[in-house]
C-alpha cells in the first residue's frame, strides 16, 4: 500500500474472484435463466404488493435457485459469476412490481376504464402499464450506472448494502458447495400445494374469524395465506408487531366508536356475517381515509427523517462524479476486469432517448407543453430519487428505504404543478400517475441496482457485464407486467345484479351518459359514481363505483365491482372471490383526487394524520403502523404470526443476526412467499376459464358444518408456522450456508420495500 495513494484508494479490496482470473459470466443459458426467474418473481411480488402493499427481495431466492439449477445440470463450482448474472437479471422483477403495484392501480381506483386497444392510452391499458415499467426501469439503472464508483466502489466499509453483501456470501458458498437451495424449493413447493388445497379447491376458509358480539363492530381474523406468513418471518417481530398494531387500532378501536353512531341499534348482538358487512361499510366510509392520512404522513415523516442523508448522497455522488476517471469504466485504459462499467457516452444516450420517447408519446396525454413540463419533471425528480436511494440502500438496506414517500412525494409535487398552472383535466390525472409511476420504478429498481452491483463487487463481477444483465432482465420483466396486472383484476372482478349493492338514488337522464359496455350480450350505458353520496338524514344512499345502466328503462341493473380495490367478494352464484387491497395505490388515488377535485373527507384524513405524528413522538415507526390501520386485521396478522415465529426462533437458537439473510428460515419463507403467489396466480387466471373455478370448488360438496368451522384452517396455517419454526431452530433442513472468511458479515434485519 502506497502512503501518498489517495485516502479512498489506501485501502485494496481483493474480491473473490479476483480481476485477472476470467470465469464464465454473462452466457446466454444465465441470461435466460435471471429473465425467466425475474418473470416468476415479478409476478409473484406484484401479488403481495396488491395484497398488502410489499415486496420482498428476491435476490437470495434467486440465487440459490440459480445455484441449485445449474448443479442439476452438472455446473457446480466455477459458475459463481455465472450465478451472479442470473441473480442480477432475476432480481428486477420484484423491483418493477413494486413500482407497478404502488402506482398503476390508481388508475383503476380513480375509474379510468380499461383500453381495449394495445397501442392507445386514453386509460390503463397493458401498453401504458409496460411503458412505465419499462422507461422507469430503465432509466432508474442507466442514472445508478455513473453513481457505482461513488457509492459502491469509494464508500466500501461506509455504506453497507447489507442485501447485496448477504447475497454475496449466499453466491461464494454456494460455488464452494455450502449452500443449499433445499429450504427455498421446499417452502415453494409446500406453499404451492397449500395454496392450491385452500384457495383453489376450498377445503378450508381462506381466512377464518371470530366476531365479539358484545363488542359491536369487533371481530378478530387472519388469512391463511404462506405467502404472509412468510413475509412475517422475514421482516422480523418488531415491525409485524407495529403493522398489527395498527390492524388492532382500526378493529377494536376505529371500527366500535363509528359503530356507536351509524351501526344502528347498538344493543343488537350481530352475528360474524353481520358484523363483517357492518365493518365492510365503516371501513369504506371513514377508517380507509384516515388510515390514507397516516400513511401518506408516515411516508412523508420517513422521507423527512432521510434529509440528512439524502442531501449528504447527492453532496457526496456530485463531488465523486467530478473527480478524474470517478465513471470512466472502460473508458479508461487499461482498467481492470472488475472496474469496467458501461461507457458514459451509452448511458447518457440512453437516458436521453427514454426521456425523448416519455415527451413523444401519449403517455402524459396532454398537450406539447404538458409532455415537456412532465419529461423535465421526471429527469429531475428521478434522478433526485434514484440517488437518494441508491444511497439510502447502502445506508440502511431496502427496508427503510422510504420509496412509497418518495412516491408520495412526487406525486404531491406535479399535481401542485399541474393545480397552479390551471392543468386539472382527466388527462392530467392521468399524467400525473403516470409521471409517479417511473419516478417510483426508476427509485427502486436504482436501489435494487445497487445491491446488485453491491454484490457483484465483493465477488468480482465484472460490473457492465452486470449492467447489461439487469437492464435485459427488467425488460423482460417488464414486458409482461402489464398483462399480469389486469389479468388479476379481471380475475376477480365481479358483475353483480344485487339490490344490495345498487344505489338507491336514481341514474342520471341515459342521454347524458355517454360511454357504454357489452355485459352478457346487451349494450349498456356506463354510470360513474366518484365518491359516498347520503340523503339528507345522513343515510348513504350511493356507494363510489362504475354501474351499468339499462338504456331503454333508464333503470341501473348491473354494479362492476373491480378486482383491486373492490368490496364485493362473493358472485351472484355464491363463488367467492379474492379481491386485492392495493392500501398504497388507493393513497396515491386518494393524493390526486383530493388535490385536483377536492372530493376528500379532509376532516379524517387529518385524523390519521396526527395518528401518524403521536406514534412518531412516542417512538413508534409511523409508517408500518399506518399501513397496518390501512390494511384489514386478516392481512396484518398472519404477517405478525410470521414475525412472532421469527421471535421464537431467535429466542431458542440465538441466532447471529449476521447470518439471518441466508438462513434456512428465510430461504423458506421466501418459497412460501413465491410458491403462495404463483399459485393464488394461477387459480385466479382460472376465472378466464368458464366455470373452471367452481368445478374445482370441492367445499360444495361437504357439509356447511365443516364449511363453517375455522379449525381445517386455523390447524393447517399452524402447521406451516411449526415446520418454519423447526427450520429456524434447525431441526429440519438443517445445511446451513456459511459466509466467507474474506467477505465481512454485515446486517440485514428485513427485506422489504
Amino acid at each position: 500500500m502506497s502512503a501518498t495513494a489517495p485516502p479512498e484508494e489506501q485501502q485494496a479490496f481483493e474480491p473473490f474472484t479476483p480481476a485477472q482470473t476470467n470465469l464464465p459470466e454473462l452466457t446466454f443459458p444465465s441470461l435466460i435463466m435471471g429473465a425467466l426467474l425475474g418473470i416468476v418473481f415479478g409476478a409473484s411480488s406484484l401479488y403481495l404488493s396488491l395484497k398488502v402493499g410489499m415486496t420482498v427481495s428476491a435476490s437470495i431466492p434467486v440465487a440459490v435457485l440459480s445455484i441449485a439449477i445449474f448443479r442439476a445440470l452438472g455446473k457446480g463450482h466455477g459458475r459463481v459469476l455465472e450465478n451472479n448474472i442470473v441473480q442480477t437479471a432475476g432480481s428486477a422483477g420484484e423491483s418493477i412490481a413494486f413500482g407497478v403495484g404502488v402506482t398503476m392501480p390508481a388508475l383503476m381506483i380513480l375509474g379510468y376504464d380499461l383500453d381495449e386497444s394495445l397501442f392507445k392510452f386514453s386509460g390503463i391499458s397493458v401498453t401504458r402499464v409496460m411503458l412505465v415499467a419499462c422507461l422507469g426501469s430503465l432509466l432508474g439503472i442507466l442514472m445508478m450506472i455513473p453513481l457505482r464508483r461513488a457509492f459502491i466502489v469509494k464508500q466500501h466499509g461506509k455504506l453497507l448494502y447489507p442485501e447485496g453483501t448477504a447475497c454475496a456470501k449466499v453466491l461464494v458458498a454456494g460455488d464452494a458447495g455450502g449452500a443449499s437451495a433445499k429450504p427455498v424449493i421446499f417452502g415453494l413447493v409446500l406453499a404451492f400445494i397449500y395454496q392450491v388445497m385452500g384457495h383453489g379447491l376450498k377445503l378450508w376458509q381462506e381466512a377464518p374469524a371470530y366476531a365479539f358480539k358484545k363488542f359491536r363492530g369487533a371481530f378478530v381474523a387472519s388469512a391463511a395465506d404462506p405467502i404472509l406468513l412468510g413475509v412475517g418471518y422475514v421482516i422480523g417481530f418488531r415491525t409485524s408487531a407495529i403493522m398489527v398494531g395498527g390492524g388492532l387500532l382500526a378493529s377494536f378501536v376505529l371500527t366500535p366508536i363509528f359503530a356507536m353512531f351509524v351501526g344502528g341499534n347498538v344493543t343488537q348482538e350481530l352475528n360474524l356475517a353481520e358484523t363483517q358487512a357492518l365493518w365492510g361499510k365503516i371501513r369504506a366510509e371513514y377508517v380507509l381515509y384516515i388510515g390514507a392520512g397516516a400513511v401518506a404522513t408516515g411516508g412523508l415523516i420517513s422521507l423527512i427523517q432521510s434529509l440528512p442523508i439524502i442531501g449528504a448522497g447527492i453532496a457526496g455522488s456530485f463531488k465523486s462524479l467530478g473527480r478524474k476517471n470517478a465513471a470512466a469504466g472502460s473508458e479508461a485504459t487499461g482498467t481492470a476486469r472488475t472496474e469496467r462499467d458501461m461507457p458514459i457516452w451509452v448511458v447518457a444516450l440512453g437516458c436521453l432517448g427514454l426521456v425523448a420517447a416519455i415527451a413523444a408519446t401519449d403517455l402524459i396525454p396532454t398537450t406539447n407543453t404538458g409532455r415537456i413540463v412532465g419529461a423535465c419533471l421526471i429527469v429531475v425528480l428521478g434522478f433526485l430519487f434514484v440517488t437518494v436511494s441508491s444511497r439510502l440502500t447502502g445506508e440502511i438496506g431496502s427496508s427503510s428505504n422510504p420509496i412509497s414517500g418518495m412516491t408520495v412525494a412526487t406525486l404531491l409535487l406535479t399535481c401542485v404543478v399541474f393545480y397552479l398552472l390551471g392543468w386539472i383535466g382527466p388527462e392530467y390525472r392521468l399524467a400525473a400517475l403516470s409521471i409517479a409511476g417511473i419516478v417510483c420504478v426508476a427509485s427502486s429498481n436504482g436501489g435494487t441496482t445497487s445491491q446488485d452491483l453491491k454484490t457483484g463487487y465483493l465477488i468480482g463481477a465484472t460490473p457492465w457485464k452486470q449492467q447489461i444483465a439487469i437492464l435485459v432482465g427488467a425488460l423482460t420483466s417488464a414486458i409482461v407486467i402489464g398483462v399480469t396486472l389486469l389479468s388479476l383484476n379481471e380475475a376477480s372482478t365481479v358483475y353483480t345484479t344485487k339490490a344490495e349493492h345498487l344505489p338507491l338514488k336514481s341514474p342520471p337522464a341515459v342521454s347524458t351518459l355517454t360511454a357504454t359496455q357489452t355485459y352478457e350480450g346487451k349494450e349498456y350505458k356506463v354510470w360513474r359514481i366518484a365518491s359516498p353520496e347520503k340523503d339528507a338524514d345522513g343515510k348513504t344512499i350511493a356507494l363510489p363505483g362504475k354501474y351499468l345502466v339499462n338504456p331503454d328503462t333508464g333503470k341501473t341493473e348491473v354494479y362492476v365491482d373491480p378486482g383491486i380495490n373492490g368490496r364485493v367478494k362473493v358472485r351472484d352464484d355464491d363463488q367467492k372471490v379474492e379481491k386485492f387491497e392495493a392500501p398504497k395505490a388507493s393513497l396515491m388515488a386518494l393524493i390526486i383526487n383530493g388535490i385536483m377535485s377536492g372530493e376528500m373527507q379532509w376532516g379524517l384524513v387529518i385524523i390519521g394524520a396526527f395518528i401518524a405524528i403521536v406514534l412518531q413522538l412516542a417512538g413508534v415507526p409511523a409508517l408500518a403502523f399506518s399501513v397496518g390501520v390501512y390494511l384489514p386485521l386478516e392481512a396484518s396478522m398472519p404477517i405478525f404470526i410470521g414475525g412472532l415465529v421469527r421471535w421464537a426462533v431467535d429466542k431458542v437458537s440465538k441466532t447471529d443476526a449476521s447470518e439471518s439473510d441466508s438462513s434456512p428460515a428465510v430461504l423458506l419463507s421466501s418459497g412460501y412467499i413465491a410458491g403462495g403467489a404463483i399459485a393464488a396466480t394461477l387459480v385466479a387466471f382460472l376465472a378466464f376459464i368458464p366455470k373452471a373455478t367452481t368445478l374445482i370448488d370441492i367445499s360444495r360438496h361437504l357439509p356447511a358444518s365443516y364449511n363453517e368451522n375455522p379449525l381445517p384452517a386455523v390447524i393447517t396455517f399452524a402447521a406451516l408456522a411449526v415446520i418454519l419454526f423447526l427450520v429456524g431452530t434447525g431441526y429440519m433442513l438443517k445445511d446451513k450456508p456459511q459466509p466467507p472468511a474474506n467477505i465481512k458479515p454485515q446486517r440485514s434485519d428485513e427485506l422489504y420495500n
